[in-house]
């Protein structure tokens, strides 16, 4: 019979650990809001091999004496709060009091530390959560911390861990953001002995965005500043019609504190829902402040989620904050979406001129001339999955079988651009042509990629393209597939990428937009890149996704070609993102609708 027993205090601790503790980059956070919690002024983060062996925060903060720096070490030991009401005022990044004794508890720690009015400071150093040694030492007033050897004491969460490269741009992420935060510190970060970067104190918001996120980006955004009722928001956000795949670039600061927060995502979305197509996210870096006792950082033991005593009153006032900084600038809030023309609000029929057939026109099938993969507007249709369709019922007899599957259906004509209607002896079809364009491009760029045969042009003009630290460590990871499938992509500096060559189907122009929402996808797990056959796949979804782009019109024998391929498709009903390529109103639906006896 199992006997309950209170867990020793190291075992407790490196429990802790896995909550608190989850990658290097988590042990950087911690030890820098200690530093900043501290009232440093500088502060340097040096690390070696993404973190795994060797973390080092050196701040000039307050410091600790000898008895803090033992105590410091304990479980639920802290000098931010005291009591129970001190949460629903919290000034400080730090409250939990589990950092320091959980970091200490899966490395090897050892901590320096002199605070001001001391001749020496003190020298502590743990190993796996044993204190080995309490020394004396000499170091200027501040705190120096060293982690190396990271989850020694847990080697199984070692092997969890990224790459060098993606642990050490989550490191540098994190600096960044904390180097965003706090403009009235200066931050130095060093990775494997070479200065990434120096942010000096008090700079602009703007100029360290564009540190962070490169110069592209910063240009796109424009500052914000509003206040109301006692809550307060400032900073920069994107320009009507800029978005990025992801919500990776919506950054969002509470009280001075990096965070997650579900409502203040779903405000910025939405105040953009006119300004950006659906399936786009909104460039953001803003800075909400309120009183503490309306806000919860308590969440989590990373006190990334914050939850809101009001936060219908919180979404509200960003989203008019949002709203009316945009209908302030130059550039009208006006829906993406093409604007459909009186003519194109009933079905019109195909001008006799189109629907005739000249001598001169090819009878056999030939490639639709406007199926070719071009630029689209950022409101393209997004994949979203959908159930199967069932193929039309009676439409393919079988004479129509013997000719490959094409249905002789009558066309009518074209309503609103995309669709097109046919007669059948069923009833009625709605052709999706967008979507049917979608699903041959997409089976013909998979034979390119299974073949290796990817026709490539060189640009005469490089595009350049500058990413954030995260985005350079995936892109970096894959330039081989990329090389392999018709892009040439160099390292032109560190962050900084030169688009040298790129598959025949895709404009220059759509290169970096393109590349953008790819490395979005990786981020969010979609693409998977250990099994070469699912990465291929997802490149022709996305590619067709973002690259078909239809004219307004079409002429009978261009959608006849285009029935022609699809039919030709191995999987004609659906298009790659799962929507339907046409869909049927049989006899029987077309009587019901009309409330017509059967």
């Amino acid at each position: 019979m199992a006997t309950v027993r209170i867990l020793p205090d190291r075992v407790a601790n490196q429990i802790a650990a896995g909550e608190v503790i989850e990658r290097p980059a988590a042990v950087v956070k911690e030890l820098v809001e200690n530093a900043l919690d501290a009232g440093a002024t500088r502060i340097e983060v040096e690390f070696r091999h993404g973190g795994r062996s060797l973390m080092r925060v050196e701040d000039n903060g307050r410091g600790m004496g000898k008895d803090d720096a033992l105590l410091a070490l304990e479980r639920h030991a802290t000098s931010k709060i005291s009591e129970a009401a001190d949460l629903d005022r919290l000034a400080s990044y730090g409250f939990r009091g589990e950092a320091l004794p959980s970091i200490a508890s899966v490395s090897r720690f050892e901590l320096q530390t002199r605070e001001t009015g001391r001749d020496v400071g003190t020298e502590l150093l743990v190993n796996g959560g044993k204190l080995l040694h309490v020394n004396d030492c000499g170091r200027p007033v501040g705190t120096r911390i060293v982690v190396t050897h990271l989850f020694n004491s847990v080697p199984a969460r070692r092997k969890f861990l990224k790459t060098d490269q993606t642990e050490a741009a989550h490191i540098i992420q994190c600096v960044r953001f904390y180097a965003l935060a706090s403009p009235q510190a200066a931050f130095t970060l060093i990775e494997n002995g070479r200065v990434i970067f120096r942010s000096p104190e008090c700079a602009n918001l703007a100029d360290r965005v564009a540190e962070i996120f490169g110069r592209q980006t910063a240009e796109s955004l424009v500052p914000i500043q509003t206040e109301e009722g006692g809550m307060r928001l400032n900073g920069l956000i994107g320009r009507p019609g800029v978005g990025r795949a992801t919500r990776h670039e919506m950054v969002i600061f509470v009280n001075q504190r990096p965070v997650d927060s579900r409502t203040l995502n779903y405000a910025l979305i939405e105040s953009y829902h006119e300004s950006l197509p659906k399936g786009r996210y909104p460039l953001a870096f803003v800075f909400f402040e309120c009183d503490p006792a309306l806000v919860d950082v308590n969440v989590h033991p990373a006190k990334r989620e914050v939850r809101f005593r009001s936060e219908p009153a919180v979404r509200a006032f960003v989203i008019r904050s949002v709203l009316g900084r945009l209908r302030e600038l130059s550039v009208p809030v006006e829906p993406l979406a093409p604007a459909v023309g009186p003519g194109q609000r009933v079905i019109s029929p195909v001008p006799t001129s189109a629907v005739h057939r000249s001598p001169q026109t090819p009878t056999g099938p030939k490639v639709d001339p406007v199926a070719r993969p071009c630029p689209v507007p950022d409101n393209a249709i997004q994949a979203k999955s959908a159930p199967p369709v069932a193929a039309p019922t009676g439409t393919l007899s079988p004479t129509e079988q013997a000719n490959g599957g094409t249905p002789s259906w009558r066309l009518l004509g074209l309503a609103h651009g995309n669709f097109a209607l046919f007669e059948t002896r069923s009833g009625l079809v709605l052709l999706d042509r967008r979507a049917a364009h979608e699903r041959i491009w997409f089976e013909r760029l998979q034979e390119q990629f299974r073949g290796g045969q990817v026709p490539s042009q060189r640009l005469l003009l490089p595009v350049p393209m500058e990413l954030d630290p995260i985005a350079t460590a995936l892109l970096l990871e894959r330039l081989e597939f990329l090389v392999a499938h018709g892009f040439e992509v160099s390292e032109f500096g560190r962050n900084f990428f030169r688009i040298e060559a790129l598959p025949t189907w895709m404009e220059p122009a759509d290169a970096e937009p393109f590349m953008r929402d790819m490395l979005g996808v990786l981020r969010e797990g979609r693409f998977q890149g250990k099994n070469l056959d699912l990465a291929r796949e997802e490149l022709a979804r996305l590619a067709v996704a973002k690259a078909v782009r239809l004219p307004e019109t079409a002429s009978e024998s261009e959608v006849r070609s285009l029935l022609t391929q699809l039919f030709a498709t191995r999987h004609p009903l659906t298009s790659p993102g799962g929507r339907p390529t046409y869909i049927e109103l049989n006899h029987a639906e077309l009587a019901r609708r009309f409330q017509k006896l059967t």
